[in-house]
C-alpha cells in the first residue's frame, strides 16, 4: 500500500515527535540508523543534520522504517512520500558510495548510508537484472493477444526444414496449467492392549495422497495440437479428455488425423454416428473424394425416445427392493399403524386428523446463520408405546400423538440443564430411566430449518417427503401441529413458542445418526414408495403391473404361481385394481390412478412421478397376512414373501436374501404435453443428439435446442407439436461404468461430383468382448457390421419461384431450392469370435454353480 500526502504534513508529524522527545531541541532515534559515517564530514554549511543522542525506543508496531534508501521493500513497509528524494555521491578520497535522504532537496533527514566500489556493483548488477524482468513482464501485461503472451512461457525453437515441412512451423509452445498437490503423512496406532503381544500394540503406517488437476495446451507448429485435460478427484473416467489433433494444408492429401477421444459424426438417419469414442481417426482427401477411417472404443451408449405430440413415452422397470430410502418419514408410530385402514377405502382417505403447522430439521451443512436452532430430538416424544417414558392405562385420545401422551416431555421440560442445551447429555444420562445417545435422542446445534420448498407433507395421513434423500449420518427432527375431532394437539416445540435461544427446542426426532432396525424409528422410515424419474405423468396413458419372477420357469408371471391365489393378479393382491376408469369399486385390470398420494393420499403423485403402495410392506407382513388368509403353507409363505426387505437394512437384504427379490414394477408412462423433452442423462457430448419428426431430420436451433448438460431438448417449431407429429429422439450419453469393451471400427466416404451433388457411403463394424468365454442366453456378445450409400442434391429453382407468382393473390421474392435426399442401408448381424464359430450360449452354468445343503436338516436333503 502507498500512501501519499502533502508535504507540510510530513513536517508537521516529524516536528511534533522532535518536541516530544527532547523538547525544543532536534533529535532522532538511534533505531533508524544501522550504518553511520566517521571517517568524513559529510555536512555542509547549508545543510542541517539532527543529531545522535536520543535514548533508544521500540516502535509499537511491526512496520520498519525503510533504513537502505535502495533497499527492497517487504511489501508491507510503507514507501517513502513524495517530498523525500533519494541521491547517490561517490566520494573519490574514500572510493565510497554514499546514499543520502533528503526533505526538500535541503535537509538530510537520516545520515548516509555506504557502499564500498564492490558492494555498489553487485548492488547495480542486482537492480538491472530486476529492472530487466519488470520490463519484460509489463510488456507482457499490455499484450493484447495471450496467445503471444510467453515472457513466463517460452516457446522453443527448431531449427530444421524438414521440421518445418512436418509440422507447418519451426515454433514448439506448450501451456501448462493447473496444480498438484502431494500429501504426507503417519499414523500411529497405540493399542495398550494386554493380550495383544508388546510389539504389536504399537502400529506405525505411512499415509500419502496425491491431488493433480492438469489442463496442458500444446502446439507444434501450425499443424500439430495437443488438447489434455486430466482430474484425480474426477467423479467418471469420461470426465478426463485428452486428443492430439494433426491438420493438413488445404492442398495436402492429410487432412486431418486425430487420436484420442474423437468422434465420428453422421448426417445421416439410417446410420448414426457416434461422439463418445476413444481411438484414432484419419481423414483423407483425394480429389473430390473424401475418406475418413475410424478405430477406437465405444465409452458411450445410444437410446431413442419417441414422442407423440408433445408427450414422452417410457418404460419403467422397478424391483421390489428399489424403494426411495431415507426421503420418506412418518411422523409419528400411530400415523404407521393407521395408513393401511386409512387408504382402505380409496379414492376416499378415511382419517379424521389435519395437520396445519410443521417444521422440520436437519444437520446444517450449508454454514446456514438464519434459521437455525439448538434442538433436542427425542425417540419416545408423543408416542404411547414408549420403551422409557411409557404411560400406563388407557389414552382418552385413542392414542392420538401429543406432548402429554407420556410422561417424557415432562420430565425433560423441567430439568433446565436439559433446556439450556449445553449441559444436556449428562442431564438426560443421568435421568431415572436415563436416555442415550444415537438411541433415544440426538443433541443437535445450529440445527437448520428446512424451507417449505425443501419437503412436502401428507396433512391427513402424517408423512413427509424430502427433496433430498438424507445420508446415514444425518438427523431429522419435526414438530408440528394438527387438529382432530375439533381440538389441536401438538407434537414438540415450534420456534415460535417463546423458547429463546440458545435454549433447546424439543422436537420428535425421525432419523438418528445410527441405523438400527431394531430402534422403533427404523418403522418410521417408509419403504412402500418407488420413483419413475419422471415429472408430470399423463394419467390417459400410464401403464402400471406387477410381475412375480417364477423361480421354476424363470419368466415373469402376473400371479403368484401357488393354487391359492393364481387366480389373482398381482395388481388386486396389493389393492392396487380395485376402480374402474368412472371411479366405481370394480376391477378393470389396470392400475388404479388416484392422483395426489403425497399430499393427501392415494396411489402415484403425477408431479414428481412416485408409486405410493396403500400398505405399508407390501412384499413383507402384508403378503404374508394376504396368503395366509387363504391357507398357504408355511413353506410356500417363506418362499414368497420379502419380510426381510423391512425388517433389514437394503443392503442387507439385496445380499443375503437375493432370492426372495422376485417382485417387479413394469409399465411406461407419458410426461404430459410440453415443448421440452427430459432425456434422462446427463453430460451428453455435444452434437450426438439427433431429433427427427415423422422421418424428417430437424435442423438444431432452428426446430430445437439441446442443454446438454441438464439432458433436455427443447422443441423451439411449436407448428410440429400442433400438428401432433411423431417426433423420435436419438442420443447419445457417457457410460458412468463400463466393464464390456466395445470396439468400433468404420470408415466413411463422400464424393463431391459438383457443388449441388454429393454421394456417400458407410460401414461399421460394432463388436463386444465378453468378460468370460460363458456367456448365458440373452447376453451374447455381438459383432454387427452395418453399410450404406446415401445421395443429397440441392439446388435453387428459379422457375418454381416464378410458378408460385402465377398463382392469384400471390406474389414471392423469396428464392426456391430443390431438396432431393435418398438412403439405403443394411445391418448384417453376428457374433463375437470369442464364444467361438457357432455362437455357443449356455443356459445355466452347471460348472460354476454349488449348491449347500445341510446334512442335520432331512427335509432340505
Amino acid at each position: 500500500m502507498n500512501l501519499r500526502f502533502p508535504k507540510i504534513v510530513y513536517l508537521s508529524v516529524v516536528a511534533f515527535f522532535l518536541l516530544v522527545f527532547k523538547g525544543l531541541s532536534f533529535a532522532t532515534s538511534p533505531y533508524l540508523f544501522t550504518k553511520t559515517i566517521s571517517e568524513k564530514n559529510i555536512l555542509s554549511s547549508d545543510r542541517i543534520t539532527l543529531p545522535l543522542d536520543t535514548p533508544e525506543t521500540e516502535l509499537p508496531f511491526p512496520i520498519n522504517d525503510n533504513i537502505n534508501p535502495y533497499g527492497n521493500n517487504n511489501g508491507l513497509d510503507l514507501n517513502n512520500p513524495k517530498n523525500i528524494e533519494s541521491a547517490v555521491e561517490y566520494d573519490p578520497a574514500t572510493g565510497n558510495y554514499y546514499f543520502y535522504q533528503r526533505i526538500g532537496g535541503e535537509i538530510d533527514y537520516r545520515n548516509p548510508t555506504v557502499m564500498s566500489f564492490e558492494e555498489y556493483m553487485n548492488y547495480n548488477m542486482a537492480n538491472s537484472v530486476k529492472d530487466y524482468w519488470k520490463e519484460i513482464k509489463d510488456v507482457e501485461s499490455i499484450t493484447d493477444d495471450k496467445e503471444e503472451s510467453s515472457a513466463f512461457a517460452p516457446k522453443l525453437k527448431v531449427n530444421g526444414k524438414a521440421f518445418d515441412r512436418i509440422f507447418g512451423g519451426n515454433t514448439i509452445d506448450i501451456r501448462p496449467q493447473g496444480s498438484a498437490e502431494l500429501t504426507f503423512g503417519i499414523n500411529i496406532n497405540k493399542n495398550e492392549n494386554p493380550q495383544i503381544p508388546e510389539r504389536q500394540r504399537r502400529v506405525t503406517t505411512f499415509d500419502f495422497d496425491q491431488k493433480i488437476q492438469m489442463n496442458v495446451v500444446g502446439n507444434i507448429g501450425d499443424k500439430l495440437k495437443l488438447t489434455t485435460n486430466y482430474n484425480t478427484e474426477a467423479t467418471f473416467d469420461f470426465e478426463n479428455q485428452m486428443k492430439l489433433e494433426y491438420t493438413g494444408y488445404e492442398d495436402e492429401i492429410i487432412k486431418k488425423i486425430e487420436a484420442g477421444n474423437v468422434s465420428l459424426p453422421l448426417s445421416g438417419t439410417l446410420i448414426a454416428g457416434s461422439q463418445s469414442l476413444f481411438g484414432i481417426k484419419t481423414q483423407l482427401q483425394f480429389g473430390k473424394l473424401t475418406a475418413t477411417t475410424l478405430f477406437s472404443q465405444q465409452k458411450g451408449q445410444r437410446k431413442e425416445i419417441d414422442v407423440q405430440g408433445g408427450a414422452q413415452t417410457q418404460k419403467f422397470e422397478i424391483t421390489a427392493d428399489n424403494y426411495e430410502a431415507n426421503k420418506h418419514y412418518f411422523l409419528s408410530g400411530y400415523y404407521r399403524e393407521n395408513y393401511d385402514r386409512a387408504l382402505s377405502s380409496l379414492p376416499v382417505v378415511n382419517s379424521g386428523v389435519n395437520i396445519t403447522r410443521i417444521e422440520v430439521w436437519v444437520v446444517n451443512q450449508r454454514a446456514n446463520t438464519l434459521d437455525t436452532r439448538n434442538i433436542i430430538g427425542f425417540t419416545d416424544l408423543g408416542e404411547d408405546a414408549a420403551y422409557q417414558f411409557k404411560n400406563q392405562g388407557d389414552n382418552p385420545l385413542n392414542n392420538f400423538p401429543y406432548n402429554q401422551q407420556n410422561n417424557l416431555y415432562d420430565a425433560v421440560n423441567a430439568n433446565l440443564e436439559i433446556r439450556g442445551f449445553t449441559n444436556a447429555s449428562s442431564a438426560l444420562a443421568s435421568l431415572a430411566n436415563p436416555l442415550v445417545n444415537a438411541v433415544d435422542y440426538e443433541k443437535l446445534s445450529n440445527a437448520r430449518r428446512l424451507e417449505p420448498s425443501e419437503y412436502t407433507y401428507n396433512t391427513r395421513l402424517g408423512f413427509i417427503s424430502l427433496n433430498q434423500p438424507l445420508n446415514n449420518a444425518e438427523v431429522l427432527a419435526v414438530g408440528y401441529q394438527y387438529t382432530v375431532n375439533g381440538q389441536t394437539f401438538q407434537v414438540g416445540d415450534l420456534s415460535n413458542d417463546g423458547i429463546i435461544a440458545p435454549n433447546a427446542l424439543y422436537l420428535k426426532l425421525l432419523k438418528s445418526t445410527i441405523v438400527d432396525v431394531r430402534n422403533p424409528m427404523w418403522d418410521l422410515m417408509m419403504k412402500n414408495i418407488y420413483s419413475l424419474n419422471a415429472y408430470q405423468v399423463n394419467p390417459q396413458e400410464f401403464i402400471c403391473n406387477i410381475w412375480y419372477n417364477d423361480p421354476k420357469e424363470g419368466i415373469d408371471i402376473p400371479f403368484i404361481p401357488i393354487q391359492q391365489v393364481e387366480a389373482t393378479p398381482l395388481l388386486q393382491l396389493f389393492n392396487l385394481d380395485k376402480l374402474d376408469q368412472n371411479g366405481s369399486l370394480a376391477s378393470d385390470g389396470r392400475f388404479d390412478f388416484v392422483d395426489g398420494a403425497a399430499t393427501n393420499g392415494g396411489t402415484i403423485s403425477s408431479q414428481n412421478g412416485r408409486i405410493f403402495f396403500p400398505v405399508i410392506e407390501p412384499f413383507g407382513s402384508y403378503l404374508k397376512s394376504k396368503l395366509q388368509a387363504v391357507g398357504a403353507s408355511e413353506q410356500a409363505i417363506a418362499q414368497i414373501a420379502y419380510t426381510q426387505l423391512y425388517d433389514s437394512t437394503k443392503t442387507v437384504a439385496q445380499q443375503n436374501f437375493l432370492p426372495l427379490n422376485r417382485f417387479k414394477l413394469k409399465g411406461s408412462y407419458q410426461s404430459a404435453s410440453s415443448d421440452e423433452i427430459s432425456l434422462n442423462a446427463t453430460s451428453i457430448p455435444q452434437g450426438s443428439v439427433t431429433v427427427t419428426a415423422g422421418g424428417v431430420k430437424l435442423e438444431e436451433n432452428r426446430d430445437y435446442t439441446v442443454d446438454y448438460n441438464l439432458g433436455r431438448v427443447k422443441i423451439i417449431n411449436t407448428g410440429l407439436l400442433e400438428s401432433q407429429t411423431p417426433i423420435k429422439v436419438s442420443l447419445e450419453s457417457n457410460s458412468l461404468f463400463s466393464i464390456q469393451t466395445k470396439t468400433l471400427v468404420g470408415s466413411r466416404f463422400d464424393y463431391k461430383v459438383n457443388k449441388d451433388f454429393t454421394l456417400g457411403g458407410t460401414i461399421m463394424n460394432l463388436t463386444e468382448r465378453p468378460l468370460t468365454n460363458k456367456v448365458n442366453v440373452g447376453d451374447e456378445p455381438m459383432s454387427n457390421t452395418i453399410f450404406g450409400f446415401d445421395g443429397n442434391y440441392r439446388t435453387e429453382s428459379n422457375y418454381l419461384t416464378k410458378l408460385v407468382d402465377r398463382l392469384p393473390f400471390l406474389e414471392t421474392k423469396e428464392k426456391s431450392s430443390i431438396d432431393l435426399s435418398g438412403e439405403f442401408a443394411k445391418l448384417v448381424p453376428g457374433h463375437s469370435k470369442a464364444v467361438g464359430k457357432d455362437g455357443i450360449s449356455y443356459i445355466d452354468d452347471f460348472e460354476g454353480s454349488q449348491s449347500t445343503i445341510d446334512l442335520r436338516n432331512v427335509i432340505n436333503w
